[in-house]
């Protein structure tokens, strides 16, 4: 069977070419994929790469979608030819040391899905097991595809612990920030969010995903700003960084009371580090969390929420592009000229 895929061959050099895509597995299911969204992290691995993503060359990419089963192996239980599904990228094996601690965000055999640039896709056991969700038929794919990004905020929200009334800062208004203040103002929070491009500014106030959103390109000393908007200007409760540069963890230290915390939900690049002053960090008594990826538990609730039409996430959605203009999306994502690209093959 041959479909049309984007395929990452090196940094910068994609083919929207046809291939072969095999019959799934015994345990495995194949999905025709409705929708696909464009995202950071494969922005990332279009600009330079993927150690973990891209293993080896030709490789399709794009982790968020949604889709209808095409095909089952003769030994998947639960599922159907035709059914609706949203489909995770990864999934825990349930075995190893830390998922045996609970940890199942750090599993050892965290195998992740790559290659929603596509017309079909091969889900692999594990996720068929544990991460594979059927949707309702008017939970539309394009909300649907929403799961899997939703799914990090939600574990990031949960585990960053806020409480109604804090002053919470959100750094970057990409749509992991949107939706990550959006959570937070959910949750009785006061939320200031900031963010230099104006396309994810206006986009951030037609959300209503904070209290203040501030446009950072207006001041020389961003830090300050945050500091007018807390109570007798002593700084954030909370301060959430959702950039992933060492430059903007540094800042965010700096805007946090005395016992505030600071969470870095943003990844910075391999082999990046950050200065910390020590005398900040103890004497002020700084809380630091960093929180990765999702678990089965954040993925339901992530679908929870989108099917509830708890987040208005169809609204970051700037651009809807057929699945040949793949290349095209990713770019116009790098430069900042959309937030979430729609591709729909």
């Amino acid at each position: 069977m041959k479909m049309k895929s984007l395929q990452f061959y090196s940094p910068l050099n994609v083919k929207f070419e046809e291939v072969e895509i095999p019959n799934p597995k015994d345990d495995e299911v194949q999905v025709k994929i409705m929708a696909a969204l464009t995202c950071g992290t494969d922005v990332k691995t279009y600009k330079r790469g993927h150690p973990v993503l891209i293993k080896k060359t030709p490789s399709g990419f794009g982790h968020e979608l949604s889709g209808i089963i095409y095909k089952t192996g003769k030994n998947v239980i639960g599922f159907n030819e035709g059914d609706r599904v949203a489909v995770a990228n990864s999934a825990p094996c349930f075995n190893c040391f830390y998922c045996r601690h609970g940890d199942y965000n750090l599993c050892e055999n965290l195998e992740f899905l790559n290659g929603a640039y596509a017309e079909y896709i091969n889900i692999p056991s594990a996720i068929v097991k544990r991460n594979l969700i059927k949707i309702p038929d008017d939970l539309s794919f394009e909300r649907a595809a929403f799961a899997e990004p939703l799914a990090n905020v939600v574990h990031g929200i949960e585990k960053t612990d806020l409480k109604p009334n804090q002053t919470v800062g959100i750094i970057g208004l990409g749509p992991i920030g949107i939706m990550f203040a959006k959570l937070a103002k959910m949750k009785g929070t006061k939320v200031i969010a900031a963010g230099r491009n104006p396309l994810k500014l206006n986009i951030a106030k037609e959300f209503d995903c904070a209290d203040e959103i501030i446009d950072l390109t207006k001041y020389n000393h961003p830090e300050r700003i945050f500091m007018e908007f807390t109570e007798e200007k002593k700084g954030l409760d909370v301060a959430v960084e959702c950039v992933g540069l060492p430059e903007i963890w540094e800042m965010t230290l700096k805007i946090v009371r005395k016992g505030g915390t600071v969470h870095f939900f943003g990844g910075c690049p391999g082999g990046t580090s950050i200065n910390i002053e020590t005398k900040r960090l103890h004497y002020d008594q700084i809380k630091i969390l960093s929180i990765f990826h999702h678990t089965p538990l954040y993925f339901r609730e992530a679908i929870r929420l989108i099917y509830e039409e708890k987040l208005p996430v169809e609204k970051l959605i700037t651009e809807t592009l057929p699945l040949k203009n793949a290349e095209e999306a990713l770019i116009k994502h790098m430069k900042g000229e959309a937030l979430k690209v729609l591709l729909k093959p």
